[in-house]
Protein backbone atom coordinates (compact mmCIF):
# COMPACT_ATOMS: atom_id res chain seq x y z
CA UNK A 1 0.00 0.00 0.00
CA UNK A 2 1.27 3.69 -1.08
CA UNK A 3 0.69 7.15 1.37
CA UNK A 4 1.32 10.31 -0.49
CA UNK A 5 3.29 13.09 0.54
CA UNK A 6 3.16 15.68 1.95
CA UNK A 7 0.96 14.18 4.31
CA UNK A 8 0.20 17.80 5.77
CA UNK A 9 0.14 20.12 2.47
CA UNK A 10 0.80 23.75 2.18
CA UNK A 11 2.47 26.10 4.80
CA UNK A 12 3.33 23.67 7.28
CA UNK A 13 6.77 24.03 8.40
CA UNK A 14 9.14 22.21 11.22
CA UNK A 15 6.89 19.83 12.12
CA UNK A 16 7.56 17.97 16.14
CA UNK A 17 5.89 14.77 16.55
CA UNK A 18 5.09 13.03 20.18
CA UNK A 19 3.02 9.85 20.76
CA UNK A 20 0.51 9.06 23.37
CA UNK A 21 -0.38 5.14 23.11
CA UNK A 22 -1.36 4.79 19.69
CA UNK A 23 -2.11 8.26 18.85
CA UNK A 24 0.21 10.57 17.37
CA UNK A 25 0.15 14.28 18.06
CA UNK A 26 1.78 17.03 15.49
CA UNK A 27 2.51 20.82 15.41
CA UNK A 28 4.13 23.08 13.31
CA UNK A 29 5.41 26.51 13.17
CA UNK A 30 3.23 29.45 12.36
CA UNK A 31 5.00 33.07 11.93
CA UNK A 32 2.86 35.90 12.16
CA UNK A 33 -0.61 33.99 11.99
CA UNK A 34 -2.95 33.85 14.81
CA UNK A 35 -3.80 31.70 16.19
CA UNK A 36 -0.36 30.14 16.75
CA UNK A 37 0.92 26.68 16.60
CA UNK A 38 -1.24 24.58 15.08
CA UNK A 39 -2.19 20.91 16.30
CA UNK A 40 -2.89 17.95 14.47
CA UNK A 41 -3.51 14.24 15.18
CA UNK A 42 -3.32 10.95 13.69
CA UNK A 43 -3.81 7.47 14.00
CA UNK A 44 -1.86 6.08 11.22
CA UNK A 45 1.10 9.01 10.84
CA UNK A 46 -0.42 9.81 7.39
CA UNK A 47 -3.79 10.93 7.89
CA UNK A 48 -3.92 14.10 10.21
CA UNK A 49 -6.83 16.07 11.29
CA UNK A 50 -6.40 19.52 13.06
CA UNK A 51 -7.79 19.78 16.51
CA UNK A 52 -6.78 23.19 17.53
CA UNK A 53 -3.84 25.59 18.51
CA UNK A 54 -1.72 25.62 21.61
CA UNK A 55 -1.28 29.43 21.34
CA UNK A 56 -4.89 31.06 20.87
CA UNK A 57 -4.69 34.14 24.02
CA UNK A 58 -3.00 37.24 22.98
CA UNK A 59 -1.09 36.69 26.70
CA UNK A 60 0.61 33.04 25.02
CA UNK A 61 1.27 35.09 21.89
CA UNK A 62 1.95 38.69 20.95
CA UNK A 63 2.58 39.67 17.22
CA UNK A 64 1.80 43.49 17.32
CA UNK A 65 5.46 44.11 16.22
CA UNK A 66 5.72 41.13 14.10
CA UNK A 67 7.17 41.58 10.53
CA UNK A 68 6.64 39.23 8.16
CA UNK A 69 7.94 35.69 8.72
CA UNK A 70 8.61 36.68 12.05
CA UNK A 71 6.98 35.02 15.20
CA UNK A 72 6.34 32.14 16.05
CA UNK A 73 9.36 29.73 14.59
CA UNK A 74 10.29 25.76 15.42
CA UNK A 75 7.82 23.99 18.29
CA UNK A 76 8.46 21.15 19.67
CA UNK A 77 5.81 18.80 21.42
CA UNK A 78 6.70 16.23 24.08
CA UNK A 79 4.76 14.53 25.99
CA UNK A 80 5.07 13.31 29.85
CA UNK A 81 3.78 12.02 33.10
CA UNK A 82 0.08 12.93 31.54
CA UNK A 83 0.84 16.19 30.11
CA UNK A 84 1.56 17.48 27.18
CA UNK A 85 4.45 20.39 26.53
CA UNK A 86 5.28 22.45 23.71
CA UNK A 87 8.30 25.09 23.73
CA UNK A 88 8.71 27.43 20.99
CA UNK A 89 10.17 30.80 20.07
CA UNK A 90 8.57 33.72 19.92
CA UNK A 91 11.68 36.03 17.76
CA UNK A 92 9.30 38.91 17.53
CA UNK A 93 9.77 39.26 21.10
CA UNK A 94 12.79 37.40 21.22
CA UNK A 95 11.88 34.99 23.90
CA UNK A 96 11.46 31.33 24.03
CA UNK A 97 8.32 30.05 26.68
CA UNK A 98 6.77 26.51 27.01
CA UNK A 99 3.27 26.11 27.01
CA UNK A 100 1.31 22.77 28.70
CA UNK A 101 -1.78 21.17 28.77
CA UNK A 102 -3.44 18.10 30.16
CA UNK A 103 -5.13 17.44 26.67
CA UNK A 104 -3.75 17.73 23.31
CA UNK A 105 -6.88 20.58 22.07
CA UNK A 106 -6.13 22.27 24.83
CA UNK A 107 -6.45 24.87 26.89
CA UNK A 108 -3.03 25.55 26.99
CA UNK A 109 -1.43 27.22 29.65
CA UNK A 110 -0.16 30.57 29.88
CA UNK A 111 3.93 30.81 29.07
CA UNK A 112 6.28 29.91 31.17
CA UNK A 113 9.14 32.29 30.05
CA UNK A 114 12.91 30.89 29.84
CA UNK A 115 16.13 32.46 30.27
CA UNK A 116 17.46 30.90 26.99
CA UNK A 117 18.51 32.78 23.91
CA UNK A 118 18.61 31.68 20.02
CA UNK A 119 15.49 29.46 18.36
CA UNK A 120 14.38 26.02 17.58
CA UNK A 121 14.36 24.94 21.43
CA UNK A 122 13.33 21.15 22.09
CA UNK A 123 12.71 19.40 25.43
CA UNK A 124 14.13 15.74 26.32
CA UNK A 125 13.01 13.98 29.54
CA UNK A 126 15.18 11.67 30.06
CA UNK A 127 13.95 8.23 32.21
CA UNK A 128 16.09 9.64 35.51
CA UNK A 129 13.66 12.69 35.60
CA UNK A 130 16.41 15.55 34.15
CA UNK A 131 14.99 16.91 31.21
CA UNK A 132 17.10 18.94 28.84
CA UNK A 133 16.93 21.96 26.79
CA UNK A 134 18.46 21.74 23.69
CA UNK A 135 19.09 24.69 21.13
CA UNK A 136 20.76 26.74 18.72
CA UNK A 137 23.74 29.68 19.51
CA UNK A 138 22.58 32.86 20.40
CA UNK A 139 22.91 35.40 17.61
CA UNK A 140 23.74 38.55 18.75
CA UNK A 141 26.15 37.79 21.61
CA UNK A 142 28.96 36.10 18.89
CA UNK A 143 28.64 32.51 20.37
CA UNK A 144 30.37 30.22 17.70
CA UNK A 145 27.59 28.24 15.41
CA UNK A 146 26.40 24.96 17.16
CA UNK A 147 23.77 23.64 19.28
CA UNK A 148 23.66 24.25 22.84
CA UNK A 149 22.00 22.33 26.03
CA UNK A 150 20.87 22.99 29.71
CA UNK A 151 19.26 21.06 32.44
CA UNK A 152 15.94 22.32 32.91
CA UNK A 153 12.91 22.72 35.82
CA UNK A 154 10.07 22.25 33.07
CA UNK A 155 8.04 23.44 35.72
CA UNK A 156 9.30 26.71 36.80
CA UNK A 157 11.32 27.50 33.51
CA UNK A 158 14.79 27.81 35.63
CA UNK A 159 18.09 26.86 34.15
CA UNK A 160 19.83 24.40 36.18
CA UNK A 161 23.10 23.88 34.81
CA UNK A 162 25.86 25.88 32.55
CA UNK A 163 24.79 26.60 29.03
CA UNK A 164 26.84 24.04 26.97
CA UNK A 165 28.19 23.48 23.33
CA UNK A 166 27.44 20.10 22.71
CA UNK A 167 27.52 20.08 18.86
CA UNK A 168 28.87 21.91 15.79
CA UNK A 169 27.50 20.02 13.71
CA UNK A 170 29.12 17.93 10.71
CA UNK A 171 30.14 21.15 8.62
CA UNK A 172 26.85 22.65 7.16
CA UNK A 173 26.07 25.77 7.39
CA UNK A 174 23.72 26.69 10.11
CA UNK A 175 23.01 24.09 12.60
CA UNK A 176 19.32 24.21 13.84
CA UNK A 177 16.62 22.41 14.64
CA UNK A 178 17.73 20.07 17.21
CA UNK A 179 16.01 17.34 18.62
CA UNK A 180 17.67 15.35 21.73
CA UNK A 181 16.45 11.45 22.05
CA UNK A 182 17.67 8.96 24.47
CA UNK A 183 17.70 4.94 22.62
CA UNK A 184 18.57 1.48 23.84
CA UNK A 185 20.67 3.43 26.65
CA UNK A 186 22.85 6.20 23.83
CA UNK A 187 21.79 10.31 23.68
CA UNK A 188 21.26 10.52 19.45
CA UNK A 189 21.09 13.93 18.78
CA UNK A 190 19.36 15.09 15.03
CA UNK A 191 19.63 19.06 13.85
CA UNK A 192 19.27 20.29 10.28
CA UNK A 193 22.08 22.17 8.33
CA UNK A 194 22.50 24.33 5.05
CA UNK A 195 19.84 26.61 5.76
CA UNK A 196 16.48 26.41 5.02
CA UNK A 197 16.45 26.11 1.36
CA UNK A 198 17.71 23.73 -1.37
CA UNK A 199 20.83 22.66 0.67
CA UNK A 200 18.86 21.92 3.37
CA UNK A 201 19.82 18.72 5.19
CA UNK A 202 19.41 16.18 8.60
CA UNK A 203 22.29 15.39 10.34
CA UNK A 204 22.83 13.18 12.74
CA UNK A 205 25.04 12.47 16.15
CA UNK A 206 25.61 10.14 19.21
CA UNK A 207 26.95 10.21 22.52
CA UNK A 208 27.02 7.95 25.95
CA UNK A 209 26.24 11.17 27.81
CA UNK A 210 23.78 13.74 27.28
CA UNK A 211 26.51 16.20 27.13
CA UNK A 212 28.46 14.59 24.84
CA UNK A 213 30.96 14.56 23.52
CA UNK A 214 29.14 13.68 19.91
CA UNK A 215 30.24 11.31 17.23
CA UNK A 216 28.76 12.35 14.08
CA UNK A 217 27.00 9.58 11.73
CA UNK A 218 29.15 8.22 9.50
CA UNK A 219 27.11 8.96 6.38
CA UNK A 220 25.84 12.26 7.02
CA UNK A 221 23.94 13.79 6.18
CA UNK A 222 21.02 10.96 6.77
CA UNK A 223 18.80 12.64 4.33
CA UNK A 224 18.68 15.44 1.80
CA UNK A 225 17.45 16.31 -1.35
CA UNK A 226 20.28 18.78 -2.32
CA UNK A 227 21.45 18.45 -5.96
CA UNK A 228 18.89 16.31 -6.98
CA UNK A 229 15.95 17.36 -9.48
CA UNK A 230 13.32 15.58 -6.83
CA UNK A 231 10.01 17.11 -7.04
CA UNK A 232 10.37 17.35 -3.18
CA UNK A 233 12.99 19.71 -2.48
CA UNK A 234 15.04 21.34 0.87
CA UNK A 235 14.44 18.32 3.25
CA UNK A 236 14.89 19.00 6.80
CA UNK A 237 14.31 19.86 10.25
CA UNK A 238 12.84 16.43 11.30
CA UNK A 239 11.71 14.70 14.24
CA UNK A 240 11.53 10.98 15.30
CA UNK A 241 8.90 9.11 16.42
CA UNK A 242 7.83 5.08 17.06
CA UNK A 243 4.94 3.95 15.52
CA UNK A 244 3.42 1.29 17.55
CA UNK A 245 4.68 -2.29 16.17
CA UNK A 246 8.16 -0.69 16.88
CA UNK A 247 8.76 0.76 13.22
CA UNK A 248 10.49 4.06 13.34
CA UNK A 249 9.42 6.73 10.67
CA UNK A 250 10.50 10.25 10.50
CA UNK A 251 8.29 14.09 9.53
CA UNK A 252 10.46 16.66 8.58
CA UNK A 253 9.90 19.27 6.21
CA UNK A 254 9.82 19.84 2.27
CA UNK A 255 8.86 22.21 -0.36
CA UNK A 256 7.48 21.59 -3.54
CA UNK A 257 8.60 23.44 -6.71
CA UNK A 258 5.70 24.96 -9.08
CA UNK A 259 5.62 21.88 -11.74
CA UNK A 260 5.88 25.02 -14.63
CA UNK A 261 8.66 23.35 -17.23
CA UNK A 262 11.00 26.21 -18.57
CA UNK A 263 9.95 28.80 -15.50
CA UNK A 264 12.71 28.28 -13.04
CA UNK A 265 12.42 27.04 -9.86
CA UNK A 266 10.31 28.50 -7.51
CA UNK A 267 7.67 27.49 -4.74
CA UNK A 268 4.40 29.40 -3.19
CA UNK A 269 3.01 26.57 -1.46
CA UNK A 270 5.49 27.50 1.49
CA UNK A 271 7.47 24.27 3.19
CA UNK A 272 5.20 21.25 3.85
CA UNK A 273 5.03 18.24 6.35
CA UNK A 274 6.46 15.27 4.88
CA UNK A 275 7.38 11.69 6.24
CA UNK A 276 9.69 8.96 5.68
CA UNK A 277 10.61 5.27 7.19
CA UNK A 278 13.60 5.25 9.15
CA UNK A 279 15.56 1.60 9.48
CA UNK A 280 18.78 1.01 12.01
CA UNK A 281 21.78 -0.50 10.37
CA UNK A 282 23.88 -3.06 12.86
CA UNK A 283 26.20 -0.27 14.27
CA UNK A 284 22.95 1.20 16.01
CA UNK A 285 22.77 4.79 13.35
CA UNK A 286 19.24 5.66 11.92
CA UNK A 287 19.47 4.94 8.42
CA UNK A 288 16.61 6.94 5.69
CA UNK A 289 15.84 6.99 2.39
CA UNK A 290 17.92 8.67 0.11
CA UNK A 291 15.49 10.00 -1.64
CA UNK A 292 11.95 10.91 -0.34
CA UNK A 293 8.99 10.44 -3.16
CA UNK A 294 5.24 12.23 -3.62
CA UNK A 295 4.49 8.32 -3.28
CA UNK A 296 5.74 5.81 -0.26
CA UNK A 297 5.75 2.27 0.69
CA UNK A 298 3.51 2.31 3.86
CA UNK A 299 4.96 -0.43 5.55
CA UNK A 300 3.82 -1.87 8.20
CA UNK A 301 1.24 1.20 8.72
CA UNK A 302 -1.97 0.55 9.24
CA UNK A 303 -3.28 3.56 7.10
CA UNK A 304 -7.01 4.82 8.04
CA UNK A 305 -9.34 5.46 5.24
CA UNK A 306 -8.85 9.24 4.51
CA UNK A 307 -11.38 12.06 5.66
CA UNK A 308 -13.34 14.05 2.76
CA UNK A 309 -11.67 17.23 1.71
CA UNK A 310 -13.89 20.21 3.49
CA UNK A 311 -14.69 22.40 0.64
CA UNK A 312 -17.03 24.69 1.78
CA UNK A 313 -17.62 26.85 4.94
CA UNK A 314 -20.97 28.89 5.50
CA UNK A 315 -19.86 30.59 8.66
CA UNK A 316 -22.60 28.87 10.76
CA UNK A 317 -20.68 27.93 13.50
CA UNK A 318 -19.83 30.21 17.03
CA UNK A 319 -16.29 29.96 16.52
CA UNK A 320 -14.33 29.61 13.00
CA UNK A 321 -12.91 26.50 12.05
CA UNK A 322 -9.15 25.72 12.76
CA UNK A 323 -8.10 26.19 9.61
CA UNK A 324 -8.72 29.73 9.67
CA UNK A 325 -5.87 32.49 10.65
CA UNK A 326 -5.58 36.30 11.23
CA UNK A 327 -2.73 38.51 9.97
CA UNK A 328 -1.08 39.07 13.64
CA UNK A 329 -3.34 39.71 16.84
CA UNK A 330 -6.96 40.76 15.25
CA UNK A 331 -8.25 43.80 16.31
CA UNK A 332 -10.75 44.05 18.92
CA UNK A 333 -14.36 44.55 16.84
CA UNK A 334 -12.53 43.76 13.12
CA UNK A 335 -14.43 40.54 12.57
CA UNK A 336 -18.02 38.69 14.14
CA UNK A 337 -19.62 35.49 13.74
CA UNK A 338 -22.45 36.52 15.70
CA UNK A 339 -23.50 40.19 14.36
CA UNK A 340 -24.95 38.20 11.29
CA UNK A 341 -25.23 34.79 11.83
CA UNK A 342 -24.36 33.12 9.21
CA UNK A 343 -22.41 35.17 7.85
CA UNK A 344 -18.64 35.95 8.40
CA UNK A 345 -18.55 40.03 8.76
CA UNK A 346 -15.73 42.67 8.52
CA UNK A 347 -15.07 45.53 9.92
CA UNK A 348 -12.70 47.51 7.19
CA UNK A 349 -10.30 50.09 9.20
CA UNK A 350 -7.39 52.13 8.06
CA UNK A 351 -5.20 49.02 7.27
CA UNK A 352 -4.44 47.95 4.53
CA UNK A 353 -3.34 43.91 2.98
CA UNK A 354 0.21 46.25 2.46
CA UNK A 355 0.50 47.42 5.91
CA UNK A 356 3.04 45.34 8.78
CA UNK A 357 -0.27 45.43 10.67
CA UNK A 358 -3.46 43.61 11.67
CA UNK A 359 -5.84 44.27 8.52
CA UNK A 360 -9.55 42.97 9.15
CA UNK A 361 -8.44 39.46 6.86
CA UNK A 362 -9.51 36.11 8.14
CA UNK A 363 -7.42 33.32 5.77
CA UNK A 364 -6.17 29.93 5.10
CA UNK A 365 -3.58 28.41 3.69
CA UNK A 366 -3.34 26.94 -0.14
CA UNK A 367 -2.95 23.59 -0.33
CA UNK A 368 -3.07 22.58 -3.17
CA UNK A 369 -1.06 24.20 -7.16
CA UNK A 370 -4.81 22.99 -8.89
CA UNK A 371 -7.83 24.49 -6.89
CA UNK A 372 -10.43 27.21 -7.00
CA UNK A 373 -11.74 29.27 -3.84
CA UNK A 374 -14.57 31.73 -3.89
CA UNK A 375 -16.60 33.42 -1.81
CA UNK A 376 -20.32 35.29 -1.88
CA UNK A 377 -19.61 38.99 -0.93
CA UNK A 378 -22.54 41.60 0.17
CA UNK A 379 -20.90 45.31 0.46
CA UNK A 380 -22.36 48.54 0.25
CA UNK A 381 -19.62 50.93 0.15
CA UNK A 382 -19.74 54.78 -0.25
CA UNK A 383 -16.45 56.23 0.07
CA UNK A 384 -13.30 56.73 -2.12
CA UNK A 385 -10.78 53.48 -1.26
CA UNK A 386 -13.51 51.35 0.70
CA UNK A 387 -12.91 48.06 -0.23
CA UNK A 388 -13.73 43.92 0.31
CA UNK A 389 -12.87 41.19 -1.22
CA UNK A 390 -10.69 38.12 -1.62
CA UNK A 391 -6.75 38.45 -1.88
CA UNK A 392 -3.67 35.59 -2.80
CA UNK A 393 -1.63 36.83 -0.03
CA UNK A 394 1.76 36.08 0.49
CA UNK A 395 2.78 39.10 2.53
CA UNK A 396 2.17 42.84 2.79
CA UNK A 397 4.55 43.82 -0.14
CA UNK A 398 3.66 40.36 -2.71
CA UNK A 399 -0.29 39.93 -3.26
CA UNK A 400 -3.28 40.17 -5.00
CA UNK A 401 -6.59 40.95 -4.62
CA UNK A 402 -10.30 40.44 -6.28
CA UNK A 403 -12.08 43.01 -4.87
CA UNK A 404 -15.43 45.57 -4.83
CA UNK A 405 -14.60 49.05 -3.76
CA UNK A 406 -15.36 52.45 -4.20
CA UNK A 407 -12.98 53.62 -7.25
CA UNK A 408 -12.88 57.35 -8.42
CA UNK A 409 -16.48 57.91 -7.54
CA UNK A 410 -17.92 54.43 -8.93
CA UNK A 411 -18.75 50.80 -7.05
CA UNK A 412 -16.22 48.93 -9.33
CA UNK A 413 -15.18 45.08 -9.15
CA UNK A 414 -11.40 45.31 -9.57
CA UNK A 415 -7.95 43.13 -9.43
CA UNK A 416 -4.94 44.36 -8.64
CA UNK A 417 -1.70 43.17 -7.64
CA UNK A 418 1.39 44.39 -5.53
CA UNK A 419 4.60 43.42 -6.15
CA UNK A 420 7.38 44.23 -4.21
CA UNK A 421 7.16 48.56 -4.44
CA UNK A 422 5.30 48.40 -7.70
CA UNK A 423 1.17 48.03 -7.67
CA UNK A 424 -1.11 48.30 -10.37
CA UNK A 425 -4.57 47.86 -10.66
CA UNK A 426 -4.78 45.47 -13.81
CA UNK A 427 -8.23 45.47 -14.40
CA UNK A 428 -12.28 46.64 -13.80
CA UNK A 429 -15.90 46.85 -14.33
CA UNK A 430 -18.46 49.10 -13.15
CA UNK A 431 -20.58 47.29 -10.72
CA UNK A 432 -23.93 48.03 -9.23
CA UNK A 433 -25.16 45.47 -7.62
CA UNK A 434 -24.56 44.40 -4.03
CA UNK A 435 -23.52 40.99 -3.73
CA UNK A 436 -21.05 39.74 -6.13
CA UNK A 437 -19.44 36.37 -5.97
CA UNK A 438 -15.66 36.47 -6.27
CA UNK A 439 -13.22 33.69 -7.44
CA UNK A 440 -9.68 32.65 -8.32
CA UNK A 441 -8.75 29.54 -10.23
CA UNK A 442 -5.43 28.69 -9.48
CA UNK A 443 -3.31 26.51 -11.25
CA UNK A 444 1.19 25.70 -10.98
CA UNK A 445 1.65 28.41 -13.16
CA UNK A 446 -1.21 31.09 -12.65
CA UNK A 447 -3.70 32.92 -10.66
CA UNK A 448 -7.24 33.55 -12.83
CA UNK A 449 -9.71 36.05 -11.23
CA UNK A 450 -13.23 36.03 -11.86
CA UNK A 451 -16.71 37.68 -10.57
CA UNK A 452 -20.18 37.11 -10.74
CA UNK A 453 -23.63 37.57 -9.98
CA UNK A 454 -25.45 35.19 -7.86
CA UNK A 455 -26.89 32.55 -10.76
CA UNK A 456 -25.03 34.76 -13.77
CA UNK A 457 -22.26 33.78 -15.91
CA UNK A 458 -19.08 34.02 -14.54
CA UNK A 459 -16.53 37.05 -15.93
CA UNK A 460 -12.96 36.38 -16.13
CA UNK A 461 -10.80 39.85 -15.19
CA UNK A 462 -7.39 38.93 -15.25
CA UNK A 463 -4.89 36.72 -14.25
CA UNK A 464 -1.05 36.53 -12.33
CA UNK A 465 1.46 34.58 -12.22
CA UNK A 466 1.77 32.46 -9.05
CA UNK A 467 5.41 32.56 -9.21
CA UNK A 468 5.54 36.48 -8.12
CA UNK A 469 4.33 34.82 -4.70
CA UNK A 470 7.01 32.63 -4.65
CA UNK A 471 9.48 32.42 -1.96
CA UNK A 472 12.08 33.07 -4.62
CA UNK A 473 10.66 36.44 -5.12
CA UNK A 474 9.07 37.58 -2.05
CA UNK A 475 11.36 36.14 0.62
CA UNK A 476 10.59 34.69 3.53
CA UNK A 477 8.94 31.29 5.67
CA UNK A 478 5.35 31.01 4.58
CA UNK A 479 3.46 30.19 2.13
CA UNK A 480 0.21 31.74 0.36
CA UNK A 481 -3.01 32.35 1.78
CA UNK A 482 -6.41 32.80 0.08
CA UNK A 483 -7.77 35.44 2.45
CA UNK A 484 -11.13 37.16 3.33
CA UNK A 485 -10.44 41.21 3.54
CA UNK A 486 -12.02 44.76 3.81
CA UNK A 487 -10.32 48.16 4.47
CA UNK A 488 -10.82 51.22 4.22
CA UNK A 489 -7.18 52.27 2.85
CA UNK A 490 -6.98 55.19 5.43
CA UNK A 491 -9.61 55.28 7.52
CA UNK A 492 -11.95 53.28 8.74
CA UNK A 493 -14.90 51.71 6.61
CA UNK A 494 -18.37 53.33 6.36
CA UNK A 495 -20.16 49.83 5.96
CA UNK A 496 -19.18 46.04 7.08
CA UNK A 497 -18.74 43.19 4.99
CA UNK A 498 -20.41 40.35 5.11
CA UNK A 499 -19.44 37.28 3.60
CA UNK A 500 -22.05 34.28 3.53
CA UNK A 501 -19.68 31.45 2.58
CA UNK A 502 -16.33 30.36 1.22
CA UNK A 503 -15.58 27.55 -0.76
CA UNK A 504 -12.63 25.64 -1.38
CA UNK A 505 -12.74 23.27 -4.37
CA UNK A 506 -9.39 21.17 -5.63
Amino acid sequence: MKYKNPVISGFHPDPSICSVGEDFYLVTSSFEYFPGVPIFHSKDLVNWKQIGHCLTRESQLDLHRAKSSMGIFAPTIRYNNGRFYMVTTNLTIGKNFIVYADKPEGPWSEPIWLDWPGIDPSLLFDDDGKVYLTGTQNIFSGEPMGIYQAELNVETGEILTERRLIWEGSGGAFPEGPHLYKIKGLYYLMIAEGGTEYGHMVTMARSKHAFGPFESHPNNPILTHRSSASPIQATGHADLIQYKDGSWWTVFLGFRPAPVPFSGKHHHLGRETFLAPVDWNEEGWPVLSTQVELEMDSGTLKIEESENWRSIDNFNSETLNFSWNFLRNPAEGSWSLADRPGWLTLYGSSISLSDVDSPAFVGRRQQHFDCNVSTLLEFSPTHEGEEAGLTVFMNERFHYEIALGIREGVKKVFVRRRIGSLWKVESEHVYGQADIILSVQADAKNYTFSYQQSGGESTILNAGECSLLSTEVAGGFTGVYFGLYASGNGRNTSTPAFFDWFEYCN
